[in-house]
């Protein structure tokens, strides 16, 4: 009887499972690494602790949310594959190193000889000090000076295409919708210009402007003047939209969020007020610093904004939440302000123009903001008194006006490199951009579609049939609380005393607030009839008690 040899295979197998653990580890470690790249990136705030929450319906709508939220972080990571461009940086080679300390010579030496082009400075003695505007594609810069002079460069073919000597004071000048036509902010009205220079209108109802604004995506050109009136014109009709005053004096500065077209004016007493032509009171009003907000701005998503006042002080707000991130002192009190694509941040005070990174992080809550320690660049110094700070769109350059000319400076890092070219091209030619402008001002939106929450739009109106008839009703006559409760508030327990239990605050006194206090003192005086004092005279020390 022949017996069956077993050979046992436990050592080879053994080695096998080992391998095949080792190589799931490493996928297992290296989608966990992409996970946390991409949550960093691209992710919305810390991970909700879905594990921690009772309520099973909650539990279950919130563990969706993280899902679907994990995969957009994810697809993000992926479609990093179709850029073909990279942004650099600057980084310093030892900790012993300080990026800031790095000038411009040194950068010009180690880069190539058409972005060492980009980096040039202009002496304009005599006219100034000079305020800067690019157009939304890049390829040209608009100078204006204090003293009447207007410069166009065509940054393409590195030449002057337009000059002119208006021989007037001029606050503010402004790219419109193309590099076609700019509008210039004179001693006593706005005026619009072609590209060659020859005047087109004069905006008479813009009286003695100080700064202007253009919203691109609904053609509306907005002014801000000495008087402290806000208001809006319709650049594709002509037609003035509304004249708001801010009743707080003459502005200190004018910006725009470029992702709701919400307007920011900073004023003499500290605060920022946001406005919408829709609206003839400022929509949200912060106490932003002690003393003039000299200047501010708002990132490309419409998520932080940071200003600068008189205090010198340069603070960071949460836009959602309208509170400060963090705030950092300034040598003299900032001029002005400017974000780029890739949110750095440009503050000129004084004689010198600061860039910071990494102030403000998407990916981090509030909470979790890290305050910098210092900057990443610095240029200036030379006793240029610095004017304004713009980043050019799509390069790293940022364009520093003083009031000795204009100074084109390279920062690393700092523009977006890849463009979409059906919403900007910086290569368009003469048919491209005449399409693009007519394409514009089909699709542009109505002054009516400015609102904080640009999201809005689509979205179902909740209020019931009868709050509709109300808001309709111009002859209604508003509730009121107090006299609602004026004949109710006898008793411990009174609806009276609900209220001002619920409602009343101790901590603040509006008018609301006097009128039932008053009314509170009233009803205690009509209950009782008597004073304690005299009850024991007229009904003696027996029924007293009882009274």
């Amino acid at each position: 009887m022949e017996h069956a040899t077993v050979v046992s295979h436990t050592p080879k197998t053994s080695q096998r499972d080992s391998a095949a653990r080792r190589i799931l580890d490493q996928e297992a470690m290296s989608l966990q690494r992409r996970k946390d790249e991409a949550h960093k990136l691209y992710g919305r705030g810390p991970k909700i602790a879905v594990g921690r929450i009772k309520d099973k319906k909650l539990r279950t709508k919130l563990k969706s949310l993280e899902d679907k939220n994990r995969a957009f972080t994810l697809k993000a990571k992926d479609a990093e594959i179709l850029l073909q461009h990279q942004s650099g940086l600057l980084e310093a080679e030892t900790e012993l190193e300080r990026t800031y300390k790095v000038r411009q010579e040194d950068i010009v030496k180690n880069v190539d000889v058409a972005t060492a082009k980009k980096g040039f400075e202009l002496k304009l003695d005599g006219f100034g000090p000079y305020s800067v505007d690019w157009t939304r594609s890049g390829s040209s810069v608009l100078l204006s000076g204090r003293r009447g002079h207007v410069g166009v460069i065509d940054l393409r073919g590195g030449k002057l295409s337009t000059e002119l000597h208006l021989q007037e004071t001029l606050r503010d000048a402004k790219w419109l919708e193309s590099d076609q036509s700019f509008a210039v902010a004179q001693k006593k009205y706005v005026y619009i210009y072609d590209s060659a220079g020859v005047e087109i209108h004069c905006l008479r109802n813009h009286i003695e402007p100080l700064y202007i604004e253009y919203l691109p995506y609904h053609w509306i050109l907005a002014s801000v003047g000495q008087a402290g009136y806000l208001k809006y014109m319709d650049r594709s009709t002509g037609q003035n939209i509304i004249e708001i005053p801010t009743k707080l004096g003459t502005p200190c500065s004018l910006s725009q969020n470029p992702h709701n077209a919400i307007l920011n004016v900073g004023h003499q007493n500290g605060t920022l007020t946001l406005w919408s032509p829709n609206s003839t009171s400022p929509l949200v009003k912060i106490l932003a610093h002690r003393g003039p907000v000299r200047a501010s701005a708002v990132d490309r998503e419409g998520r932080y904004m940071v200003t600068a006042g008189q205090d010198m002080k340069m603070s960071v707000w949460d836009i959602r939440t309208f509170r400060e991130v963090n705030n950092y002192f300034l040598r003299q009190p900032g001029a002005s302000l400017a974000i780029s694509d890739r949110n750095l941040v440009a503050v000129g005070w004084g004689t010198q123009a600061t860039i910071w990174r990494g102030l403000f992080s998407k990916a981090r809550s509030d909470t979790d903001q890290e305050k910098v320690q210092s900057p990443y660049m610095n240029w200036g110094g030379d006793g240029k008194a610095v004017e304004r700070v713009r980043w050019r769109p799509f390069e790293d350059v940022l364009g520093v006006s003083h009031s000795a000319g204009f100074a084109s400076v390279l920062v690393p890092g700092a523009g977006e490199p890849n463009f979409d070219s059906m919403e900007i091209d910086p290569f368009e030619t003469t048919k491209q951009r005449k399409e693009a402008t007519v394409r514009s001002a089909l699709t542009k939106l109505q002054p009516e579609m400015i609102s904080l929450d640009p999201d809005f739009v689509g979205k179902l109106d909740l209020a019931s049939d009868a709050t509709r008839r109300k808001e309709k009703d111009l002859d209604r006559k508003e509730e009121d609380p107090v006299l609602k409760l004026k004949n109710r508030g006898r008793g411990k327990n009174s609806s009276l005393r609900k209220h001002l239990r619920k409602k009343g605050t101790k901590n603040i006194l509006d008018e609301r607030r006097e009128r039932i206090e008053a009314l509170r003192k009233e009803t205690n005086e009509r209950t009782r009839k008597y004073p304690r004092k005299d009850l024991k005279q007229d009904l003696g020390p027996a029924l007293a008690r009882f009274g």
